[in-house]
């Protein structure tokens, strides 16, 4: 009788890792975060709590292993150069406003702000795996800019990047007014006046 094939646990725990991801991005969307649980998330993901625990220190940890699956990690790439500054900036600044209005980056989206505000374990997290990738991917884009003479040379790139998306994300978590292509365009155009050459 042939030998069975051990049961690949690394398979298994992959399997489990999805579940319990998936499971999370679900009912925070359905419950929202306040009464989002890790009782739940085990639940809806079918396995024990302990398995949870065992990989995050706290929900906003797990929730934010969930969105960057959803968005997905380590598939950033550099930001569009077609040699016209202000139609690149419009071009990723529309996909993040078509993002922000999907009802299925929404909810876990702002859920992990507000954790982030609490939590500086989170926050510090989140700087290091999400905001300064692609802030750099940003600021990469604006140099190129500045190379060929379409920003000042002396503009400090951190605050050309608040500049152009800090307006997009204020007004998608203070809920100020309508996110939409027209609105981000306007920014564009507003900022890039301020920081185009003299």
């Amino acid at each position: 009788m042939p030998n069975k094939a051990a049961p690949d646990a690394s398979r298994r725990s992959e399997t489990a890792r999805r579940a319990i991801l998936a499971a999370a991005l679900d009912l925070v969307a359905e419950v929202g975060y306040a009464k989002l649980s890790i009782e739940g998330i085990a639940h809806a993901a079918g396995v024990g709590k302990q398995t949870i625990y065992r990989w995050w220190p706290s929900k906003g940890s797990l929730l934010f292993d969930a969105f960057l699956t959803l968005a997905g990690e380590g598939e950033a790439t550099a930001l569009p150069d077609t040699g016209d500054l202000a139609a690149d900036m419009k071009m990723v600044l529309r996909a993040t406003v078509d993002e922000l209005n999907d009802p299925r980056f929404d909810q876990p989206m702002r859920a992990l702000h507000t954790e982030i505000v609490h939590d500086p374990v989170l926050a510090a997290d989140y700087v290091k795996r999400l905001d300064e990738p692609m802030r750099e991917l940003k600021k990469q884009r604006l140099r190129a800019a500045q190379r060929v003479g379409q920003l000042i040379e002396d503009v400090d790139l951190d605050v050309a990047v608040d500049m152009l998306f800090g307006p997009v994300l204020n007004r998608w978590l203070q809920h100020t007014g309508p996110l939409t292509h027209d609105y981000v365009d306007h920014v564009v155009d507003t900022a890039l006046r301020g920081l185009g050459p003299r």
